[in-house]
């Protein structure tokens, strides 16, 4: 296999992943009749558009929301991310999975469980009398809520930054007679500011695209924002696509701003160490300090993983909520209902697993190998594969799902995946591509470029130097971000509601249906069983990939 057909196949995928449903999604805005097969009346959606009445909130909500989620997510995971990146903190690896366990929970579980805390007669009311109900259904208690489901993409940016660059330039100025909080300042600093700076653009756009918290918190708190309007023309009747595809492009132009800014912001360089090669960190220590950054982390923990979860367990065991906090409240029968419910739950927990270990699978593949074209090889054409390939990031879940459901409900098509599970792992593929091609592009950067074209001088092909040379040095890398693919894959649900098929469920959409019909326990049952079911995988993974590291 030659060079220019592994770039021939990556650049097919792409289109067929990325390229094709954004130009459906501007053809159909463009053209109000498209999905009927008519170009007629160019742009005469632009004017229903600027006249929807609640086209002003809901813009400047979502930009408001967005901003708080990624300011407040750098206030946290910056400094976190610093104390794990640059010190020697007991458990170490602890701490990673900690903060990984919240990629694990979706974030309108999240938003439910802290409803069920923090409401009035809620759990916290009824264990120490404080009733928060007015901080949580407000635009302060969205952006919390999100912001502890998010900041950990600002964490693990900041701390494998640091992790992989290590020490030795600050070192160096340390040396020549700078204090610890300068070298910080004038070489770390600028070393992470590349990695801060994508980190909090992640939160951002992962921001601008969250359905489920504003749909649970948004309507008692007044705040709209763009996805609750774009769901609302594709779930009521009559269906409004063009609608749809406005609000969808208005998304975009958003999360394209965003990442346009960010490019101004840092210049569009990425800063390395001189060798261009990985260092091993060994860590400062952190002396008396040790004890209030660990209690720093541990409470962040608690609120972004504890009491949450906790509110989870605790309602998937009641009988009722009307019943309160007590042990003659409790039950086992939402469990006992998952496994009995002629294999509907179990079928869904099978169909999630399986839809997130194989777009883990293919998004780890593709993002291997545009990183690769891209950083690597340098091909011609490298810039519309490295578009292609982090361009989702920009795009909504929702606006994937809507760009899918105009490209593939089509007659014209003699094979679609559209009305399957296919549609379902092409969408989540899209969404989750650009997190293997950044970890493995990262990781290629610090390789240097000396490697592969010693491989080539003694005769290895191409494809030869990239499977034995390349793909072994940033291995820990691509199963990172394949881990975090699984993680996230396993609990979608904007482009599961919009294109699950009849008859088939993911755990997203079984939640969702429990919650709808009012099972909240049953609902929450499911939801704790998903999310300990994933942690058991993916510590599985770690343990295995750990013990790789260590042949």
């Amino acid at each position: 296999m030659n060079q220019r057909l592994i770039s021939l196949m990556t650049i097919a995928v792409l289109v067929i992943l990325v390229a094709l449903p954004l130009v459906f999604i501007v053809l159909q805005a463009v053209f109000p009749q498209f999905s009927a097969g008519s170009l007629a009346g160019a742009f005469s959606g632009v004017g229903p558009l600027f006249s929807e009445p609640q086209l002003a909130a809901m813009f400047s909500g979502t930009l408001q929301i967005a901003l708080g989620v990624s300011l407040l997510s750098a206030a946290i995971g910056l400094p976190l991310g610093v104390a794990r990146g640059l010190f020697n903190l007991p458990c170490p690896r602890l701490w990673d999975l900690l903060f990984l366990i919240p990629f694990l929970t979706p974030p309108y579980i999240a938003a439910l469980s802290w409803m069920l805390v923090l409401q009035t007669n809620g759990y916290l009311a009824q264990l120490l009398g404080f009733d928060l109900n007015a901080l949580l259904f407000s635009k302060s208690g969205i952006v919390l809520v999100m912001t502890l489901n998010i900041f950990p993409v600002v964490y693990f940016a900041v701390s494998r930054s640091l992790l992989a660059s290590g020490q030795r330039l600050a070192l160096v100025a340390r040396v020549h007679g700078a204090t610890p909080w300068r070298a910080f300042l004038h070489v770390t600093m600028p070393m992470l500011s590349p990695a801060l700076a994508a980190g909090m653009l992640l939160a951002f756009t992962l921001a601008i695209e969250e359905y489920g918290v504003p749909a649970a918190l948004g309507t008692r708190s007044g705040v709209v924002m763009l996805t609750v309007g774009i769901e609302k023309r594709l779930a009521d009747w009559p269906v409004d696509l063009p609608g749809a595809s406005m609000l969808s492009l208005v998304l975009v132009v958003i999360a394209l701003s965003a990442w346009w800014l960010q490019g101004k912001l840092t210049g569009g360089k990425d800063v390395t160490s001189v060798t261009g090669k990985p260092t091993e960190n060994s860590g400062a220590t952190l002396g008396v300090a040790a004890v209030p950054v660990v209690l720093v982390m541990a409470c962040v923990g608690f609120l972004a993983v504890g009491v949450p979860g906790l509110s989870m367990a605790v309602t998937g065991i009641m009988s009722t909520l009307s019943g309160g906090l007590s042990l003659a409240n409790a039950t086992t029968s939402h469990y006992a209902a998952l496994f009995a419910q002629q294999g509907d739950a179990l079928t869904a927990l099978g169909t999630s697993l399986s839809l997130a270990f194989a777009s883990a699978l293919v998004t780890g593949f593709v993002g291997l190998l545009a990183a690769w074209l891209v950083v690597v090889q340098k091909i011609k054409g490298s810039r519309v594969i490295d578009a292609l390939s982090l361009m989702p990031a920009a795009l909504p879940s929702i606006v994937v799902g809507v760009g899918l459901i105009l490209l593939w409900n089509r007659s014209f098509w003699p094979v679609s995946p559209y009305n399957s599970w296919a549609i379902l792992l092409l969408s989540y593929c899209c969404l989750l591509l650009p997190w293997p091609v950044r970890y493995v592009g990262s990781a290629l950067r610090q390789l240097g470029g000396n490697l592969e074209p010693a491989a080539r001088v003694h005769g290895a092909s191409a494809f030869q130097a990239l499977r034995f040379i390349v793909l072994p040095l940033v291995f820990p890398a691509m199963l990172a971000a394949m881990l975090m693919v699984f993680a996230i894959a396993s609990r979608e649900l904007v482009t599961s509601l919009l294109l699950a098929p009849a008859g088939t469920q993911t755990v997203a959409v079984f939640i969702w249906r429990q919650f709808e019909q009012g099972s909240v326990g049953q609902g929450m049952a499911m939801a704790t069983l998903t999310l300990v079911t994933g942690l058991i995988l993916m510590l599985t993974a770690l343990a295995i990939m750990q013990r790789g590291t260590q042949r």
